[in-house]
Formats: C-alpha cells, sequence, structure tokens
C-alpha cells in the first residue's frame, strides 16, 4: 500500500473535505488543494494579520489515477493550458486571448480520468511569469526558468469522489500569521527577485507565445521542454 502524508493550509480546521466546496476558479478547477511540504501548507494557511491553521492527512494512493504534471511527456505548456482553462487572466490584449484559444487546441489535458493532479501552484509570483508569457513579453525558456523559483513544491489536488473517500484527516496545528505571512512574502519576493536577475542576464532569442500562435514553432518542437 502507498500512503502519503498530506498538509492542507487554511483559515479554519478541514476534518472531512468535500469536494462541492472548491472553489471552480482555482489552478486545476474544483478540488482539495494540499501540499506533502508541511512549511508551504503554514506559509499558506495564514493571511496578513489573520491566523490559520495546518492539517494534516493520510492518503492511501494505490487506486488512484494520478495526474502527474512533471512526468517527461509534459511540459510547462500543458500546465499552462490547464490554469488558463480555469483561472481568469486580466489583459485587453489581443495576443492574450489568441495564446490561451492556441494553449487549449494544442496542450489541454483531459483531466476528467483522473482522481487527483500533481502540479506547480500558481501564487502570486507564478501566474505573474504566466500572464507575462502570454502577454509577449518573455520567452518560453525564460517561463520555464520562472516556475523553478521560489521552491514552492507542487501541490496535491484531489478531484474525484473516489479521491476524497482515500483521504483521512490526522491533525491540525495552529499557524502564527506573524511568523508564517512574512516568510510566504518572503519567498516570493525572492523568486521575482531571481526573476528579474534571469531576464537582465538573458537577451530577447527564444520562443515567444507569438511564435507558437503563428506557426512559426510546432508544438513537438524539441525546444519546448
Amino acid at each position: 500500500m502507498s500512503k502519503l502524508t498530506l498538509y492542507h493550509g487554511s483559515l479554519e480546521v478541514v476534518q472531512k473535505p468535500e469536494i462541492e466546496k472548491g472553489k471552480i476558479f482555482n489552478d486545476y478547477g474544483r478540488g482539495f488543494y494540499c501540499t506533502e511540504h508541511l512549511e508551504l501548507a503554514r506559509e499558506w494557511g495564514c493571511n496578513e494579520g489573520v491566523d490559520g491553521y495546518t492539517n494534516r492527512y493520510e492518503i492511501e494512493t494505490d487506486g488512484l489515477n494520478v495526474l502527474r504534471l512533471s512526468s517527461p511527456e509534459y511540459t510547462v505548456l500543458h500546465w499552462l493550458a490547464l490554469l488558463m482553462n480555469n483561472r481568469k487572466i486580466r489583459s485587453s490584449a489581443p495576443v492574450v486571448k489568441q495564446g490561451k484559444e492556441w494553449l487549449q487546441a494544442h496542450y489541454l489535458i483531459d483531466i476528467s480520468p483522473y482522481d487527483a493532479i500533481v502540479g506547480y501552484r500558481a501564487d502570486d509570483s507564478y501566474f505573474s511569469f504566466a500572464r507575462s508569457f502570454l502577454e509577449n513579453t518573455i520567452t518560453l525558456e525564460q517561463l520555464s526558468y520562472a516556475m523553478r523559483l521560489g521552491n514552492l513544491g507542487e501541490q496535491f489536488v484531489l478531484k474525484s469522489q473516489k479521491a476524497f473517500d482515500a483521504i483521512r484527516f490526522l491533525s491540525f496545528d495552529p499557524v502564527s500569521h506573524k511568523e508564517y505571512y512574512p516568510k510566504r512574502k518572503t519567498r516570493d519576493e525572492e523568486a521575482r527577485a531571481a526573476y528579474r536577475r534571469e531576464l537582465e542576464r538573458s537577451g530577447i532569442g527564444g520562443i515567444y507565445i507569438i511564435n507558437l500562435i503563428q506557426g512559426e514553432v510546432e508544438p513537438d518542437d524539441l525546444r519546448i521542454q
């Protein structure tokens, strides 16, 4: 049997996660968002001026169909297509609309067969990197680099009732916003600073979203990693 310990940072104690309570505009749609990293859950579990909790769970993964976006057959564009299928992006630039349509036509994964998804978490900095790529201001290479910044780890997202039936609540611990909200802000700021340094170092060459939309780069191009 294969068991994982998962953590969910929240402003409340969640002893019984329920599938219908998930927000539809989260990164991977409606689901229950967890992490295997306790420190990250603590940071995500509080807001500025508001204490929270980390909820600890155990889940039996045998028998679950899990989509792992870090697997070799997937690229950052698969993640971005899923993100853009669920999250809202405010931009009037025509290239953004065209880019979303191109991504969904070529890289959107049918997630209906999966019980859970493991992949990046689009916090403030990650979402801004994704938006910059869609606005044609950074390259695919720069986006891929940016996604490795911040040590955010991966989310484990329960998507089906089968997955919700497999998770078991173990305990909870309080989280002090005075300790963990600054850590969350620092992690985000460090990721943005490292990203700015990469932009200053890099040239203008590379694959932009407009190159993909206009068919200058095929979806199976080996440069798309």
